[in-house]
């Protein structure tokens, strides 16, 4: 018998995913999503047309901020868990409008939480950020003391962290918070630099890089990430958990030197002035994931970024 699942920003990057493979596996998937302009929608309804292919797929155009909206669906549908993956995520967008950050991803998950209360719904996954160890130690373990986030988009995933483990301690809700390191593949965010610097060296425009290009990521493949996140299901109590590439970093230099490798392109790079609250490395300790979920990457970067340059030849 198939289970119902409620996955929140399912017309997004790594909701889109998530929700496929859910699909795939013949559960049912509830999405939800405000379709918001925070990047062409064009991008976002691409998605969601895959998404609807499938008969067992069912969509609302509601945003979690607004609890009104979300107790019909709680009633209508008795959901095995719920994965929270609707967030306004980007850094430099976050201090320029820090509340809208506040009220979707901290606020918005307080709702959904206060759902899963209310309609008894004991299965409660948070997306979450590894830039939340922004001036720790390398490589990123889950025990670290996250205290010092430096962007207000990392703020309220802590607030979101943090508001998650309270609902488990009152309520008894098991909760995964799982947080993603840099997540690159197909159909990508467009303000994330593997989108961009595919996009620009397959259309001979010039990249632009703030910093050195010397900042390294670990950087993770779409379907890893959201394999991990199903993974996460399983019951933990409460815990927080990795979901990276685990690999050494990867310098943006590096990314591109590789994507002009494999279109057989060169592009022009201008240095621009770094920005402040960006991290200078990352790099996720995934043993946790290994020995809880029984997760792994299977994707590597060159197989990745290869299956990235095929979508944007085809999607442009």
């Amino acid at each position: 018998m198939s289970d119902v699942y409620l996955v929140t920003g399912a017309a997004g990057f790594i909701g889109s995913k998530t929700a496929e493979f859910l699909l795939r596996d013949g559960h049912q998937v509830v999405g939800i999503d405000n379709l918001n302009d925070y990047y062409d929608p064009e991008l976002k309804n691409y998605r969601l047309s895959e998404l609807k292919k499938f008969p067992n797929f069912v969509f609302f155009l509601i945003d979690i901020e607004k609890k009104s909206s979300l107790d019909p669906i709680f009633k209508k549908f008795k959901f095995k868990a719920v994965l929270n993956l609707a967030a306004r995520a980007g850094v430099g967008a976050s201090m320029k409008d820090p509340e809208v950050y506040v009220s979707t991803n901290t606020m918005g998950t307080l709702n959904l939480l206060n759902c899963c209360r209310d309609f008894e719904v004991k299965k409660f996954v948070l997306a979450s950020t590894s830039s939340l160890y922004a001036g720790l130690d390398l490589p990123f373990t889950e025990d670290l003391a996250v205290n010092t986030p430096i962007s207000p988009y990392a703020a309220s995933k802590k607030g979101a962290e943090v508001m998650s483990y309270t609902y488990h301690y009152l309520y008894g809700i098991d909760v995964s918070v799982v947080r993603y390191f840099t997540v690159f593949g197909p159909a990508g965010r467009p303000d994330m630099s593997i989108y961009i610097f595919t996009d620009a060296i397959l259309n001979n425009k010039t990249i632009e890089i703030f910093g050195s290009g010397e900042q390294s990521r670990d950087f993770t493949f779409v379907d890893d990430i959201a394999r991990g996140t199903i993974r996460a299901v399983k019951p933990v109590g409460f815990e927080v958990i990795n979901l990276g590439g685990g690999r050494n970093p990867v310098s943006l230099k590096k990314i591109i030197s590789t994507l002009e490798n494999l279109t057989g392109k060169k592009t022009e790079i201008i240095f621009k002035p770094s920005i402040k609250a960006d991290m200078d490395k990352t790099w996720a300790d995934i043993s946790k994931a290994e020995k809880l979920l029984g997760w792994k990457p299977e994707v590597s970067l060159e197989d990745g970024l290869a299956q990235t340059i095929h979508w944007h030849q085809t999607f442009n």
